[in-house]
């Protein structure tokens, strides 16, 4: 295949905006993440999130959908928290949709950052509304 770059800001939420991210169930999430990311051949950047959503940079190849990528991410994340606590009161769900942003290399560090410090930008309010959305209103 031909040279390629391929970077993307993604975005989903918890069923219903629960805040069901616990500290325990993130680290479940991510770890679900980076190694089913892995068997696709993509590479996770950055991966952080808040109570209600995750947020991941990641390099996906042209060969991969996106829609597909999140779509594995998302399945197997749930399944694997569901899982892993099986007693939980409520059942892990993600919410169907997603945001997804394009951006060049020169900014991978930008955006990592931002990824990394997402509970310090949500504690003192400095999110970037357009970075957060995850709904069918986010074009323009």
């Amino acid at each position: 295949m031909s040279f390629w770059r391929c970077y993307y800001h993604i975005v989903w939420a918890t069923k219903d905006r629960q805040p069901l991210l616990s500290p325990e169930i993130e680290r479940v999430v991510i770890q679900a993440a980076t190694e089913k990311s892995h068997s696709l051949k993509c590479s996770i950047h950055a991966m952080n999130g808040v109570a209600d959503h995750m947020h991941v940079a990641v390099c996906i190849p042209p060969y991969i959908a996106v829609a597909d990528w999140v779509r594995n991410i998302k399945g197997m994340s749930a399944h694997t928290v569901n899982e892993v606590f099986p007693d939980r009161d409520i059942r892990f769900q993600w919410q169907r949709g997603y945001g997804v942003l394009t951006f060049g290399a020169k900014l991978l560090p930008v955006v990592s950052d931002y990824i990394a410090r997402q509970k310090e930008h949500h504690q003192q309010n400095t999110i970037e509304a357009y970075l957060e959305r995850t709904d069918e209103d986010a074009a323009g």
